[in-house]
């Protein structure tokens, strides 16, 4: 696995990458598995959660978790962002990232989360009024680089094993990141 995540890194830094990163998840589909499988395994969803860590400037996709379970996004966010933490400044997500401990967590590592707060109360809902709706909304590069992915290589992953999904992943990523190079020194 340590290959693959290496080879990600190398296919990033072909780039100028900005200070804006925005970190996302989605659900990639996967071919059917059989009946079998499927009760040995305690497998009731047809989606691997698939989040990455994306720099606004570029496109450029830095770093990826995929998950056969579903995780809550706050769970996540921190796994991908402790390998990432000399790369990240600043940080976008959506609400699903919003989660007190996070926060801390981003600000005692020298990050500055832009995350709006789920409105509860009337101190979240000042909290989202200063926010910088520039730097927030940066983060939908997120859904053009999942949709440049989708309809590129397809939203399907067709391996049978985890390895094998992730390894695929992984791959169409790397080649994003190759393409947008190309086409970058070609401009």
């Amino acid at each position: 696995m340590p290959i693959w995540r290496v080879l990600l890194c190398l296919s990033a830094e072909l780039h100028d990458t900005g200070e804006i990163r925005a970190i996302d998840a989605t659900g990639m589909d996967r071919i059917s598995a059989s009946q079998h499988y499927a009760k040995r395994t305690n497998y009731t969803f047809r989606a691997i959660k698939t989040t990455v860590l994306v720099d606004c400037v570029t496109g450029v996709i830095l770093d990826i978790i995929c998950s056969m379970k579903q995780p809550h996004d706050s769970q996540i966010g921190w796994q991908l962002l402790k390998r990432n933490l000399d790369k990240v400044h600043v940080l976008t997500a959506d609400k699903g990232c919003d989660w007190w401990l996070l926060r801390q967590k981003f600000l005692s590592e020298g990050v500055r989360p832009v995350i709006k707060h789920r409105e509860f109360g009337w101190n979240s809902v000042a909290g989202n009024i200063l926010i910088d709706d520039t730097t927030y909304h940066q983060r939908s590069n997120v859904e053009s680089t999942f949709f440049a992915l989708w309809r590129k290589y397809g939203e399907t992953v067709r391996s049978r094993t985890w390895f094998g999904r992730f390894r695929e992943l992984v791959l169409k990523c790397a080649v994003r990141n190759i393409e947008l190079a190309l086409d970058a020194s070609n401009a």
